[in-house]
């Protein structure tokens, strides 16, 4: 079930300590656009900065992987004082295997965090990483996402995607 999260969820700030630990995880790889801040946006989501604090005082590794180029995402990382990798090329290995080698994760306790099913979740699940598919912070408008909005509605059909319990 490539298309299949583990745990679903609303936003980043739902993700507790509680939850990793009871899925074993020890550091998340996280997706900018639409899972920390809006679709190119600069502004943090509610509650980040705080959320960022609690999950590095349990001793969460966190870092960004992003689709985008470096002129996007280089100055959101450094806003929230993250490594990032950029044109991850999500679903592709690529993005996740070089953060794998950057900074020595196993994928058995690394969860990758993003909004999107055939990016996050496909190419985390491709390589044995963790899944978390949080809701986007704010629908696209494009044709080419709108789209793939409607692909992924009939996905969470097909796989009964809900809401992870804690």
């Amino acid at each position: 079930m490539l298309l299949k999260p583990e745990i679903k969820l609303e936003r980043v700030t739902d993700i507790t300590p509680q939850i990793l630990n009871k899925y074993d995880i020890n550091s998340l790889i996280l997706d900018v656009d639409n899972t920390l801040s809006t679709h190119h946006g600069q502004i943090l989501t509610d509650g980040l900065p705080e959320w960022l604090e609690l999950m590095k005082e349990n001793g969460i590794f966190l870092t960004v992987l992003s689709n985008s180029k470096e002129a996007r995402v280089k100055p959101f990382a450094e806003k929230i004082n993250l490594e990032y990798i950029s044109l991850g090329l999500k679903p592709l290995p690529n993005g996740f295997l070089k953060a794998k080698k950057k900074y020595g994760l196993k994928f058995k306790n690394t969860a990758i965090v993003g909004d999107q099913i055939f990016t996050d979740i496909l190419g985390g699940n491709l390589v044995g990483l963790r899944t978390i598919l949080l809701t986007p912070i704010k629908l696209e408008t494009t044709y080419g996402f709108r789209f793939k909005r409607w692909v992924e509605r009939i996905v969470f059909k097909l796989y009964k995607i809900k809401n992870t319990e804690e």
